[in-house]
């Protein structure tokens, strides 16, 4: 499922590395002078769209918006008693995303910790992701993770490079919790945003 917005005004993201000093380097995280705002940006932006949605939820609606205060990595909701009504084996978890997280490229800066212990790297990696935000329907039997993503909209196919980002960012949570827990539904929806 897919859900577009597009917002005027927001900050950018890219998916590629940017030329230094050029219009969508500095309004991206990936700018160390900018990280810090277009970081809060984009929290500040997803909060308000995020508690738009609970706002608007009717009384009798049976899902629960379970990250409403901040985002949450996979370890601190595993913790919640939600979560581990759905599956209280944080090994089967891990061993389940191993296939998918030894996947995906090493950043260079961490290449020495993953070479040194290649299975801690991999499971704290996982435990670490951190999802923006996360719904349970425990009546349906459906997770949902919830992304948020945003982008200049100059570029034509943006909604489909960041559902891509989105998607791939997730791919090992979702396929291990679907590998784990063959009973619930996992589903990730993606809230990607656009700027001129």
């Amino acid at each position: 499922m897919r859900i577009d917005f597009v917002l005027i005004d927001s900050q950018q993201k890219t998916l590629n590395r940017l030329a230094d000093e050029t219009h969508g380097h500095i309004n991206s995280a990936g700018c160390k002078g900018m990280a810090t705002t277009v970081t809060a940006a984009h929290h500040s932006i997803w909060m308000h769209l995020y508690d738009s949605m609970h706002a608007t939820q009717k009384p009798k609606s049976k899902l629960k918006f379970v990250t409403l205060d901040k985002e949450s990595n996979m370890s601190t909701l595993w913790r919640r008693k939600e979560f581990l009504r759905i599956c209280s084996s944080n090994e089967e978890l891990v061993e389940k995303a191993q296939d998918i997280e030894v996947t995906i490229p090493v950043k260079k800066s961490q290449e020495t910790r993953y070479d040194l212990d290649r299975g801690s790297f991999v499971a704290n990696y996982f435990w670490g992701r951190r999802q923006d935000g996360v719904a349970i329907d425990e009546t349906l039997k459906i997770v949902y993770i919830l992304e948020f993503k945003q982008s200049t909209d100059r570029e034509e196919r943006f909604l489909e490079v960041k559902d891509a980002e989105a998607n791939d960012q997730h791919k090992s949570i979702i396929s291990a919790l679907k590998s784990a827990v063959p009973k619930w539904e996992f589903e990730q929806i993606n809230f990607v945003v656009g700027n001129h």
